[in-house]
């Protein structure tokens, strides 16, 4: 086998094989940097029609990781993972890296190991909610990044929030890993920690500090993009408001503050744009369904589909009235950056809220493969031959 020292010497392209991988938005934002995607893996064949739809068919293998032999995927030069979030979400069971589905991790790293056999990846990239960051007290972290070093990768984390680029607010942690980079002077990763970036916020100073017997590499970054657009851009003007009973009924499960708000905005010459959960809440001295109104401009974070609840309503208020409706297919797209994601007439809004809603934003990728991946892809390869394989 040749060495990771040695494969410098032969400059792969930039391949990626991706992992859980959904309907390919990893994929857009990868692209979108001058990656190609010549592998991906996903036990969904709802996200699989959403994928194939979009790209055709190809490269993409329907299923689960768990029977997924490292050896039979090509050399890359990165491979993603955006592994199930259940677990360790704030939302779901807590369970942690042993839960039933976040577990997957550690299927991810089992091929890492075998892919490492012959042709190891040199950069891996992962992505999770915010709630790693705390699950099992920080624990559950420690032990998958200490995994991730002992595969030999020296290790960057950032917690990211999609608003900076799109009117969504999603925070996810992205794990970025390069085999190639070795263990950083201390020196160099305090001037980094130093310097404050929206990318790297306190509480991953302090971990990447209170953990520095794992081996890390940090990347001197740029600060996050001050977006450019809010919720209104996104709004797809052919699709039908509610009936006006429908839309009364949702003010009604408002609380008094949120139904003044509505007000203020009828009072407005011009439409305005806000976005409603329905969530359990103590209202009128009972427990009972609330809408809960949010005017700031971005919606609320896209979620799967369960029991309904997780279906965001888009409100829109002005002229003297208000109206209300559900989402559609083509504004979530847009909420994750995938304006042009083609989207089949026979598909079934919750199967697009499915499918976006378990989705990693695109233009936070391209940052990130932007502002880590190519200089590094760079930094490693640019003086040596460019070849197929590796």
């Amino acid at each position: 086998m040749q060495s990771v020292k040695s494969q410098q010497n032969i400059m792969p392209e930039k391949t990626v094989a991706d992992f859980f991988a959904g309907i390919g938005l990893v994929e857009l934002g990868l692209e979108k940097a001058g990656w190609s995607t010549i592998y991906s893996v996903d036990y969904s064949d709802e996200k699989r029609q959403l994928y194939e739809g979009h790209f055709g068919q190809g490269s993409y293998h329907l299923r689960d990781i768990s029977t997924v032999d490292g050896e039979e995927i090509p050399p890359v030069a990165l491979a993603h993972a955006s592994f199930p979030c259940t677990d360790v979400s704030v939302a779901g069971s807590r369970e942690g890296l042993s839960g039933k589905e976040t577990s997957s991790f550690w299927e991810f790293v089992r091929i890492l190991e075998e892919m490492k056999a012959k042709h190891p990846p040199p950069f891996i990239l992962l992505e999770n909610v915010e709630g790693m960051l705390t699950s099992k007290g920080g624990h559950d972290l420690e032990i998958a990044l200490s995994a991730l070093c002992e595969l030999g990768y020296a290790l960057d984390i950032l917690l990211i929030n999609a608003s900076h680029f799109v009117p969504q607010s999603r925070v996810r942690l992205f794990i970025i890993g390069n085999l190639l980079a070795g263990h950083q002077d201390i020196l160099e990763q305090e001037i980094i920690l130093q310097q404050k970036n929206t990318a790297r916020p306190p509480r991953i100073t302090n971990f990447i500090r209170s953990h520095s017997d794992l081996t890390w590499h940090l990347y001197s970054l740029p600060p996050l993009p001050r977006r450019s657009s809010d919720l209104a851009d996104i709004v797809d003007p052919n699709e039908e408001w509610w009936p006006e009973d429908r839309s009364s009924y949702l003010y009604n499960q408002m609380f008094e503050r949120h139904q003044k708000k509505v007000h203020e905005m009828m009072d407005q010459p011009f439409w305005s744009y806000g976005t409603v959960f329905r969530r359990m809440r103590m209202r009128n001295g009972k427990k009972q369904s609330t809408a809960e109104l949010r005017t700031d401009g971005i919606a609320g974070c896209l979620r799967t589909p369960k029991g309904g609840s997780a279906r965001q309503i888009l409100l829109r208020a002005g002229k003297g009235r208000y109206d209300a409706r559900l989402l559609n297919g083509r504004e979530n797209a847009r909420l994750m950056g995938a304006d042009d994601y083609v989207l089949g007439s026979h598909l079934e809004s919750n199967q697009m809220l499915f499918g976006f809603g378990d989705a990693v934003c695109v233009p936070v990728i391209e940052w990130i493969t932007e502002e880590i991946f190519n200089p590094a892809f760079d930094e490693a390869f640019s003086s040596v031959p460019a070849v197929t394989s590796y």
